[in-house]
């Protein structure tokens, strides 16, 4: 499997104003990665038994910005991944960069931390955040499917197959005419399907490899190959001890 790793980016500024930029690694308690997905395979455990797996490409990603409780009225961390030429980024996003002094980025998201005060501009966020054996909840855009009718979008039976069947496909009734005579709110109807954001909660981190920037997940995860991901603390394990 080709690894597509992107470098480090280490410099950065002071998040608040322009000042002394700040880079190496942070070193706080954030939970919370930007990545890209792979691809699927399968690992084997030390046990012998066989997984489907989800391979991705975890970070290295760069703290761009911070949110503090004072000026914005909540603590978090906004993080950069997939390092983008400036000259494509619009003139307004171009000067929340400029301010970072970390380069320019595709994807922008924020993580909650408990104190900002941990974080500068400018510092990375690698794969080593996360261990073997954590849960964590994993956010991504599923494929999309263009307009569907009902048997692919909602698993309607159809009709029969057979010759002189006058109903394959088709919707059917779509409500009564006399009486209430309109369509009932909610009705499951042919339409656009997929792309849209969904979540998968607590999957098990199989593989964590920091030199590679690769993490190892479990099961299947939302989108296509090389489609962006979200990976945050899983939301049982946010409040069960962590196991040392």
């Amino acid at each position: 499997m080709a690894d597509e790793t992107n470098e480090s980016l280490a410099s950065g500024g002071a998040g608040e104003s322009p000042a002394e930029p700040a880079g190496g690694a942070a070193t706080g308690n954030l939970k919370g990665l930007l990545g890209r997905k792979l691809g699927c395979t399968s690992v084997f455990r030390e046990d012998g038994s066989r997984v489907a797996v989800t391979v991705i490409e975890a970070g290295p990603c760069t703290i761009l910005d911070r949110r503090t409780p004072e000026r914005d009225g909540y603590a978090a961390v906004q993080l950069g991944f997939a390092p983008k030429k400036m000259q494509r980024v619009p003139k307004p996003l171009q000067g929340h960069f400029k301010r970072a002094h970390a380069g320019a980025f595709y994807l922008l998201r924020e993580f909650r931390v408990d104190d900002v005060e941990s974080y500068r501009p400018g510092q990375t966020v690698t794969a080593s955040i996360f261990r073997p054996g954590d849960r964590v909840d994993v956010s991504g855009t599923t494929k999309g499917k263009g307009f569907q009718g009902g048997v692919k979008r909602h698993h309607w039976r159809g009709g029969r197959a057979s010759h002189g069947s006058m109903f394959h496909r088709a919707p059917g009734s779509i409500g009564a005419s006399a009486w209430p005579s309109h369509v009932v709110r909610g009705h499951r109807m042919p339409g656009h399907m997929g792309n849209v954001r969904r979540t998968v909660q607590n999957v098990e981190v199989v593989q964590v490899r920091p030199e590679e920037n690769l993490i190892v997940i479990a099961g299947a995860i939302p989108g296509p190959r090389n489609g962006y991901i979200e990976i945050r603390e899983g939301r049982d394990a946010r409040t069960a001890p962590r196991q040392e």
